[in-house]
């Protein structure tokens, strides 16, 4: 997987949010917020180029006191909320 292009995180009044930019995301139209958590994944799969849930769950165990289990749970939960928008493919 990937982030589509377009796609960039920014810093918008505090909040992480993701918002199209250019002509791949002209028919996006939203801001996407995500917590603290789920922003640092969204940079770490901007760093990897392509990624796969394992490539995040693997960052986020590496990074935070968590067990792969839940690691697993949460990274695919976003993972599947970001491809229900389209901001990955």
């Amino acid at each position: 997987m990937k982030i589509k292009k377009g796609f960039v995180l920014r810093k918008v009044c505090g909040e992480n949010v993701v918002t199209g930019e250019g002509l791949e995301a002209i028919n996006f139209g939203k801001l996407l917020s995500l917590n603290e958590t789920a922003a640092w994944l969204w940079q770490k799969a901007a760093e990897m180029g392509d990624f796969t849930i394992d490539s995040l769950v693997a960052k986020l165990c590496e990074e935070y006191e968590v067990t792969e289990d839940v690691a697993r749970r949460d990274v695919t939960n976003i993972v599947n909320e970001w491809l229900k928008v389209e901001v990955i493919e």
